[in-house]
């Protein structure tokens, strides 16, 4: 099934160009020139991925995703300067799922749309249709993952997690206290061999931390190796 693309930025030009782009890779797409204008179509009809620019007037990018993520986890990716690098963190930790530096090379933005894209697919479905097969939960002391629902819970409490938060989380679990590499992270979250920088994977790491003690101020099972990598401490 074709997906869909909503393009947020108030450069026209720029909307133009990634609009073509996509629909001649087989995307349908929408295109919005505000955030404001924009958040209204995406709660109420959800395309597949969103891509925002942070710089837009009436309603910035940081503010529409921050709206955006009290009602919907549609994949987003971010548009930014290339120096704007708190910018960067702070979409990434209210609920981005990556983002891509202006000037950007438009194979590589479709690439980071199609990672995204088949990662959602596997978290929705790692197993087919079939409810025989599907993968079971994950359980690690107080964490619980449901691969084939997407859901995750820490001491019976739900926590809502982005599909990269939940693949960097899962490769943790599945091997309590054994180190993983910001590498081995960047694998099983982006594939295809697309560049993810080392801030990146710390930022979703620092993201997990917060969701998770929304629910438990005490929560500490993500243990960083300072020039090794994170593990995953199970209680």
């Amino acid at each position: 099934m074709t997906a869909t693309i909503a393009l947020v930025d108030d450069d026209r030009n720029i909307l133009t160009s990634v609009s073509i782009a996509l629909q001649t890779e087989g995307f349908v797409t929408r295109v919005y020139s505000d955030g404001e204008t924009a958040l209204k179509a995406l709660t109420d009809n959800p395309p597949d991925l969103a891509i925002f620019d942070i710089k837009m007037p009436r309603m910035d990018g940081l503010e529409l995703l921050r709206r955006l993520r009290e009602k919907s986890q549609i994949p987003v990716i971010f548009l930014t300067s290339k120096d704007d690098e708190l910018d960067e963190a702070l979409g990434l930790a209210m609920g981005a799922d990556d983002y891509i530096a202006k000037p950007f090379s438009q194979r590589l933005l479709i690439a980071r749309i199609r990672a995204i894209l088949r990662r959602t697919e596997l978290v929705a479905s790692p197993a087919g249709d079939d409810d025989a097969t599907a993968a079971g939960p994950l359980v690690r002391g107080r964490l619980s993952m449901d691969p084939a629902r997407h859901r995750t819970f820490w001491g019976g409490e739900p926590v809502t997690l982005t599909v990269t938060e939940f693949l960097i989380l899962e490769t943790l679990a599945q091997r309590p206290g054994i180190v993983k590499t910001r590498n081995q992270l960047m694998d099983a979250a982006y594939h295809d061999d697309i560049y993810v920088d080392d801030r990146t994977i710390d930022s979703h790491i620092k993201r997990l931390r917060r969701k998770f003690r929304g629910v438990d101020p005490t929560f500490d099972a993500i243990e960083t190796l300072y020039g090794a990598g994170y593990r995953f401490s199970e209680e």
